[in-house]
């Protein structure tokens, strides 16, 4: 029979499936964030992830066999993320899952996959602790533990902090262990912090801490945040005339922050794996094909991150010897898959192990450097 692609994309409750799959095809899930807050970042990673199955079938498939996508929307909700995970693999049956889109959906539903013995594979996730779930959890997402640092460090040499303000969700697991690590960070550079302000998911009016931010004249805003709170923080604080950077986590690295903040993105100082201007010729091609397919526009990080890491998984299905049973099948994927290095759009790439919270070996977390970059008239610009 001939293969073919199928995408599934389930959206408010319809699956709807085009073209037809073969029985040879290896069907692999996305769980991402197609509508509510995280959507955003989920349409990045839907691209980024059918990109990759577009060439890697074009290129023969694995081992002969073609790539079947089942696209489900996790709506950025732990409900729904359990829910989401439970119908790709009980009833899809797939290989393996990426996603889901944000931390606290992750710590949620990652339990169903280690359960399942199924791999759920992060591609955005960066809160600390996702992989300490067991030894069916792996992500490209590079922690905030690896970048936050980084991140504090390039920007202090380069703008010369002596002190700074600090502001973060308080009600979501990404934007806790940001604080936790920017906190860390600054403590190790010994740079002293004048105040510490929160705020919640769903907030609009942020003036209140903003301004007592402004009072303490910091020279800096460490800013721990998704970007829908993110942008209009900036906006609102370049409305109150404060003009200092800001410093930024995993949250708030996404092209979007433009089309959101507009000129008042300026000075945005954010830590990844991947940037725009990398000139590898792995990343060129990347983004060529990218804004190829999706109408010239630019990927960012987590379309990069997406399409990395169905190659890296591709590069574990290559070491399996199929048996057609899904369960047996699904564990030797990820018995394969600690060994995987990928050179991609990302950079070098290997796992490392992670730990759970009594020390014992659990999942694996991504080994690359971090890239610094800050927002300078709408784009990303390279600093390390």
């Amino acid at each position: 029979m001939k293969n073919y692609l199928r995408l599934a994309v389930f959206t408010a409750g319809l699956t709807v499936a085009v073209g037809s799959a073969s029985a040879a095809d290896l069907k692999f899930g996305l769980a991402a964030s197609l509508t509510g807050p995280g959507a955003q970042y989920g349409a990045s990673i839907r691209n980024g992830f059918e990109l990759a199955v577009e060439e890697i079938n074009s290129a023969g498939g694995v081992k002969g066999n073609k790539i079947v996508a089942v696209i489900d929307d996790d709506q950025g909700k732990k409900e729904e993320g359990i829910n989401t995970f439970k119908k790709l693999i009980f009833q899809d049956n797939v290989l393996a899952i990426f996603g889901p889109t944000f931390s606290n959906v992750a710590v949620a539903a990652d339990a169903i996959a280690q359960a399942s013995r199924v791999v759920a594979f992060g591609t955005s996730t960066t809160a600390d602790g996702i992989t300490a779930t067991g030894d069916f959890i792996f992500r490209n997402a590079v922690t905030e533990a690896d970048v936050l640092p980084e991140t504090i460090r390039v920007a202090a040499q380069k703008v010369g902090l002596k002190k700074v303000a600090v502001f973060y969700g308080s009600d979501d697991v990404l934007t806790k262990s940001g604080y936790d690590n920017f906190k860390k960070a600054l403590d190790d550079l010994k740079v002293p912090v004048t105040t510490t302000e929160t705020f919640a998911k769903g907030d609009v009016d942020f003036k209140a801490q903003l301004t007592k931010i402004a009072a303490t004249k910091p020279d800096a805003i460490v800013l721990s945040a998704l970007i829908a709170e993110g942008a209009p923080i900036m906006v609102q604080a370049r409305q109150l005339g404060i003009n200092v950077p800001f410093i930024g986590g995993n949250g708030m690295n996404s092209v979007k922050i433009f089309e959101l903040a507009n000129e008042k993105a300026e000075n945005l100082w954010v830590g990844s794996p991947w940037s725009f201007e990398n000139a590898s010729e792995e990343n060129k091609q990347f983004i060529a094909k990218y804004k190829k397919k999706f109408g010239g526009n630019a990927p960012d990080q987590f379309a990069a991150q997406a399409y990395d890491a169905l190659f890296i998984v591709c590069e574990a299905a290559k070491k399996v010897n199929f048996s057609g049973t899904v369960a047996v099948d699904r564990v030797a994927i990820r018995n394969a898959l600690p060994a995987v290095t990928w050179k991609g759009a990302t950079g070098a790439f290997k796992f490392k192990q992670a730990f759970d919270r009594a020390g014992k070996p659990a999942g694996f977390d991504a080994e690359q450097r971090a890239i610094v970059s800050v927002t300078r008239q709408g784009r990303f610009v390279l600093q390390n």
